[in-house]
């Protein structure tokens, strides 16, 4: 059994075959699918998923590029979301400085991400992270803003110093198509030093689609060839990964 712990099948593009995604997803041994929130319409839009078919759980939460979407009703709006029993996280929350150099919009950022930390802590849920290219940033508010929660930095980019740290707060760190890729950095390394119990495999649907499948549109199905790649990294079965994977999913997300 695997389980994508990231996605986001209420996308536009799954639109014409969301429920076919899903039944390919449970023919490749993947029974269970978590999509995350960028935005408050498309965090309703994932409760309603989750009632919709049984595979399916979520995550609410305002995406660091959508701050625009986030006023002082976002927080109530997002926990009345969360109290849905197939809510299992906060998320998908961060930072994003890729795109945004305006060093005021950053901080409007940080406030949001903190806000929205404080709101995990309050209704005790885990939480999904977002980093691209703020890791000081956002190591530095996960160490003091984060005490007392546990979560994912989804998609993880940064160094293994800095897995380290992430480790040592009890966060565990999400693994993507990337991983697959000619040009995947410092992931493969990142990956060999994982403790077991830190890391989760996820596919990031429609974006970031493994090897073969790259440049296609990428679906729920496909995190097999992520977890085929971290067993061939680490010298371990995929039977192994799967195994591991799916407990600390489980105990992450208490999904079973």
């Amino acid at each position: 059994m695997f389980i994508d712990t990231h996605c986001h099948l209420e996308d536009e593009n799954f639109t014409a075959d969301r429920a076919e995604v899903i039944e390919r997803a449970k023919m490749a041994g993947v029974e269970r699918i978590i999509n995350f929130g960028s935005t408050l319409a498309s965090s309703i839009a994932i409760v309603e998923l989750a009632k919709n078919f049984p595979e399916l759980y979520g995550g609410v939460g305002i995406h660091p590029e959508e701050i625009d979407d986030f006023d002082e009703k976002t927080c109530e709006k997002l926990a009345d979301l969360a109290a849905d029993k197939k809510i299992v996280a906060i998320g998908e929350i961060g930072l994003d400085y890729h795109w945004e150099k305006d060093s005021a919009r950053r901080l409007i950022q940080q406030k949001i991400f903190i806000e929205q930390l404080d709101l995990a802590r309050q209704i005790n849920l885990p939480v999904c992270v977002h980093n691209r290219d703020a890791h000081g940033d956002t190591l530095k508010i996960l160490q003091t803003e984060g005490k007392n929660l546990r979560g994912v930095m989804h998609c993880y980019s940064g160094s293994l110093e800095m897995a380290r740290e992430i480790w040592k707060l009890g966060w565990l760190i999400g693994v993507d198509g990337p991983l697959t890729f000619k040009n995947s950095a410092k992931l493969p390394e990142v990956v060999k030093a994982a403790p077991r119990d830190m890391i989760l495999i996820e596919t990031d649907a429609p974006y970031l689609a493994p090897v073969p499948y790259r440049g296609k549109r990428n679906e729920p199905a496909y995190v097999v060839e992520v977890a085929k790649k971290l067993a061939e990294l680490r010298g371990e079965t995929l039977e192994e990964v799967a195994a591991y994977t799916t407990a600390n999913a489980q105990n992450l997300y208490q999904i079973f």
